[in-house]
């Protein structure tokens, strides 16, 4: 909970926010619960919408005048509004649905702070946009990004709007790769906050500009804070004009990705 006797800074709110979204994501867990079908095999639970609902009352109480943009409920709050906060309640739908616990509950300021929290593993990643660090069980560390694992993240849900010149099942039969890496397919943006804790080496993802992504931002500013080399798959910087999303623990780790992805 923020402390309500003092103003709390912006990774304050972040990580509360997520944290209040964590609370409900947990305390659902293992429900029927009901579908709300988005079309195209995508949908969202009951426990996707009220997450978003407590995480927009954290945001609301501590920054009334700001705008969000959240997953389920779209844009809010005031259209001029010079601050905009960018909520993912429950990325790893599928998997919460079926029973599985990886899943995580992203929010970030755009441009700003952010956090990451992981409902079942009792972590939450933030970053106030310069340093980035975790908590977990009221302890406070920094993080440090790592190739040590040398597993890799690759996120293989459709579309695949860089086929046929980049398709990751290409990357994860690339003889190299099979030297360099193992593979490894969570299937939500945890594991992006996983590559600035050294749980994985790298993290790749196909799409178009992903900086203003409900389900990326996040991660993309906890990573950045971390140290972790971020760029689309292309090598270019993430922004309007990028592709989709290499995030490397180190140089050296990125470069060999992009070379394979390079080299198709």
């Amino acid at each position: 909970m923020i402390d309500s006797a003092t103003t709390p800074d912006d990774a304050e709110v972040a990580a509360a926010a997520a944290r209040a979204g964590a609370d409900v994501v947990r305390a659902m867990y293992g429900r029927r619960l009901a579908r709300i079908d988005k079309g195209a095999g995508d949908f969202a639970t009951a426990a996707d919408v009220a997450a978003e609902r407590a995480i927009l009352g954290v945001i609301r109480a501590a920054r009334p005048d700001d705008a969000v943009l959240g997953e389920e409920g779209g844009q809010q709050g005031a259209a001029g509004a010079a601050r905009q906060w960018l909520v993912d309640p429950l990325c790893g739908t599928l998997n919460y649905a079926v029973g599985s616990m990886l899943v995580a509950v992203n929010v970030a300021l755009r441009d700003g702070a952010a956090a990451v929290a992981d409902p079942f593993g009792g972590e939450v990643f933030l970053t106030d946009g310069e340093t980035a660090w975790v908590r977990h069980d009221g302890a406070r560390e920094r993080l440090a990004p790592t190739p040590a694992t040398r597993l890799v993240d690759v996120n293989l849900d459709p579309p695949f709007p860089g086929a046929p010149a980049f398709r990751a099942v290409d990357l994860l039969a690339h003889p190299v790769f099979a030297e360099r890496f193992r593979p490894r397919v969570v299937s939500t943006t945890l594991a992006l906050a996983w590559v600035a804790a050294g749980k994985r080496a790298a993290y790749v993802t196909d799409g178009g500009d992903l900086t203003g992504s409900v389900h990326f931002a996040a991660g993309i500013a906890v990573c950045r804070a971390a140290g972790c080399v971020v760029t689309g798959i292309d090598g270019a910087p993430v922004g309007r004009t990028g592709r989709g999303l290499l995030v490397a623990a180190d140089a050296g780790t990125h470069a060999s990705l992009l070379a394979m992805i390079d080299g198709r």
